[in-house]
Order: structure tokens, then sequence, then C-alpha cells
């Protein structure tokens, strides 16, 4: 599935419900599904700066893919982090450097969330992207 599909399938779970505290329900629910981060990788090197909760990232290459796992100390933090991984873990640098994430604002996301919080998701998602834009550095370093 690429990125869009799976961007547009996450719109399409959301749009099912009007009110956001059963948004917000998914999320939690979400949260609690995430597979969690090797324990090696829950350490400074991997935290996220500027997000309320604590969130680590870890990213590896598989065969042209980035597969990325996270975990963070916040069931709802949790939730959004498992959206980003569920769009953009298992795709190539090059995809996930083209991805828009308009899903975010299609689902009302930052919206909802406080500045704090807001901040965080932003940072998650350029740490991702930088993620790629390393990974991508490196392969084409093999060429």
């Amino acid at each position: 599935m690429t990125i869009t599909e799976t961007e547009e399938q996450i719109v399409s779970e959301f749009s099912a419900f009007d009110d956001w505290l059963d948004k917000y329900n998914i999320l939690v629910e979400m949260g609690k599904s995430l597979p969690k981060i090797d324990s090696q990788y829950k350490t400074d090197p991997y935290l996220i700066t500027g997000c309320q909760s604590k969130v680590w990232l870890h990213a590896v290459l598989v065969e042209g893919k980035i597969v990325f796992t996270a975990d963070s100390d916040a069931i709802i933090t949790n939730g959004i982090v498992n959206l980003l991984l569920r769009v953009l873990s298992n795709h190539t640098p090059d995809d996930i450097l083209n991805a828009k994430l308009e899903f975010i604002d299609q689902i009302g996301l930052k919206e909802h969330l406080s500045p704090t919080r807001s901040n965080g998701l932003s940072n998650m998602m350029k740490q991702m992207k930088l993620y790629a834009l390393a990974f991508k550095t490196k392969l084409s370093g093999k060429s």
C-alpha cells in the first residue's frame, strides 16, 4: 500500500466519527497496539526533543525501505506515533521525503492537540524525514 493510500484509509477511519472524543479513543486504542521499541533504543540518542511526552524513535533500512519503531511514555502520544509509523514505515527514503502527510490536517489532528503536543507531532515528522534523508544519503554514497 502506498503512503497516499494509507493516508486515505486513515482519513476514512476517522471520518466515521464526528465527535473528537471518539477520535481520541481511536488514538488511545492505537497507542495500546503500538509495537514497542527495543529497550536499547529507549535512550537519549533516540529521544525526540520538543515533545510534551518522552518519545523515542529508531529506524533501520531493510531492503531499501525504512522500518521505524517507537515508544512514548504517554498513551495518546503512542497513538499519534502509531499513526505516523503506519503511514511511513516500510517505505523508501524517497517516498518518505516526498510524503505530504496531509492526513494530519484532514482528520483535524493538529487543531485538536495542545500546542506542546502539536509541536511534538511536528518534531516526530521532522525526525522521520531526517532518518529518510540520512538513509537516502547513505544509499546514494554506495552507488
